[in-house]
């Protein structure tokens, strides 16, 4: 485990008892990894759950644009004192809270210890208000990504079924396997196109996983699959229009699969 994850783990046990924190990720980019966090969040809320959604994606964030939020105040002006962290948490659609951060900030591309530091002090903070928090972390495995991993209960990867998203899946897991103490580990699976494939996907990530990277650990990484999101027309419709998939077409689908992964992933 890495300095800083060991902090983070050290510091997040020591912590106040709170909500459930799901670190959302994907390895590779473009997966819907933000479509579905902000969906598996209104679903969490329908059931009666308090949850936040923070975007961890420092410096590309893009949780305003799928939400279809305006706000000036982020978690950067949290971070640079300009507003109090109470005035940076917005209602979104869906009945959840969300804290936005920053685009185009070159100062979040790396985790700085000042950066760490802030960002270890508003989860500590907002951990006690809610049920879930969901942090939307950026893609790939950069030392932002996998700090803001280490400070969650449990990881919940987005992949497709296409070669190169399994491919960064796998090298996530591995990575998160070896640097960072043992999590519950959970698998969606977005964009799938016939019933069963997402439990052949996670079948060939285990199989891969047991191989090359179990081997090695006192506690086997164990894939816990939480449920499959087909390809559906409703889901483009939705995100052109900027709307939440389960506010706007409920009885599509993908919103029906979103929903159940949610009660699994509360569970």
């Amino acid at each position: 485990m890495t300095d800083s994850a060991q902090a983070a783990t050290e510091t997040a046990a020591a912590s106040p008892k709170g909500g459930r924190i799901t670190a959302v990720t994907s390895g590779k980019g473009g997966v819907g990894k933000t479509f579905v966090t902000a969906n598996l969040a209104a679903a969490l809320a329908r059931r009666g759950e308090r949850v936040l959604v923070l975007d961890a994606d420092l410096g590309l964030a893009n949780l305003d644009v799928v939400l279809n939020l305006y706000s000036r105040l982020t978690l950067h002006d949290v971070f640079t004192g300009r507003t109090p962290l109470d005035d940076a948490i917005l209602p979104a659609p869906g009945g959840f809270s969300v804290l936005l951060a920053g685009s185009g900030l070159i100062e979040y591309s790396r985790m700085t210890p000042e950066v760490r530091d802030k960002l270890l002090d508003v989860i500590q903070r907002v951990r006690p208000r809610y049920d879930h928090v969901l942090l939307d972390t950026g893609a790939g495995i950069s030392d932002v990504v996998l700090f803001t991993i280490s400070l969650a209960d449990q990881v919940l990867i987005v992949a497709t079924p296409e070669p190169t998203s399994l491919a960064d899946a796998y090298a996530t897991i591995k990575v998160l396997a070896s640097t960072q103490a043992p999590r519950p580990m959970r698998l969606l699976v977005n964009q799938t196109e016939r019933a069963g494939e997402g439990r052949t996907v996670r079948g060939q990530l285990q199989q891969v996983v047991d191989r090359f990277v179990n081997v090695n650990l006192a506690s086997p990484v164990k894939l816990d699959h939480i449920g499959d999101v087909p390809l559906d027309k409703a889901v483009r419709e939705t995100v052109q229009r900027r709307q939440l998939l389960l506010e706007a077409l409920p009885g599509c689908a993908a919103a029906q699969a979103l929903v159940a992964a949610a009660a699994k992933l509360a569970g």
